[in-house]
């Protein structure tokens, strides 16, 4: 009996954030802050490193701006947990958009439990140890307040300009040089494929509005 598109989705949403977790949770155990390993060559590494605030390691405002950021974070995937109810209520809806909105709403949730829980449940990761989880003394920040894990780091170009090339001669020069994790990528993935192939969708929404 084939699953009806509500559960295919639950099923999609459940693997991506289990996905996410799964990354996080092997990097955060195992790995030490700045610990890098290269997966292909230079320019395709995993390298730990822990953000207190937005996607690809930007930051936001200090302790206010976290809690203010993860209760975005809530009410932004809540919200598209109910547009997507309510989408799929509708047959004509097509299931690439379920599927992009899915993998934002995953992206944002799978942020969220960072910072809810991991505070919680690790201890403090550093250069020098390995964070277990739970431990006897507690975690090392309260809820909200855990930091999120980030690992995936692309390299694509790491040099040093020529002398002659102009205002940045001479000077370093990364290319893509932001450090980001599987939630983050489910974000992007799903932003950018509603916008590249399901515009027609919306823009249709907007008509009809």
């Amino acid at each position: 009996m084939a699953l009806s598109r509500g559960k295919q989705i639950t099923i999609f949403a459940i693997a991506l954030i289990v996905i996410d977790q799964v990354i996080k949770i092997l990097v955060k155990t195992n790995m030490t802050i700045g610990q890098s390993i290269n997966l292909i060559g230079d320019w395709c590494q995993l390298l730990f490193v822990e953000n207190v605030g937005m996607a690809f390691g930007m930051t936001f405002g200090g302790n206010i701006g976290k809690f203010l950021l993860s209760f975005f974070r809530i009410v932004l995937g809540t919200a598209i947990i109910f547009y997507i109810k309510k989408l799929l209520k509708k047959p004509d809806t097509p299931t690439g958009v379920l599927l992009g909105l899915t993998a934002i709403m995953c992206g944002a949730f799978g942020n969220i439990i960072d910072s809810l829980l991991y505070g919680v449940i690790f201890s403090e990761s550093g250069f020098i140890q390995v964070a277990t989880m739970f431990p006897p003394e507690g975690g090392y920040a309260g809820v909200f307040f855990g930091k999120v894990v980030d690992m995936f780091y692309f390299p694509i170009i790491d040099t040093t300009l020529p002398e002659w090339f102009p205002i940045w001669g001479g000077k370093p020069f990364l290319f893509f040089s932001a450090i980001f994790n599987f939630a983050d990528s489910c974000i992007t993935v799903g932003a950018f494929y509603l916008v590249l192939f399901q515009r027609r969708f919306f823009s249709q929404k907007e008509l009809q509005a």
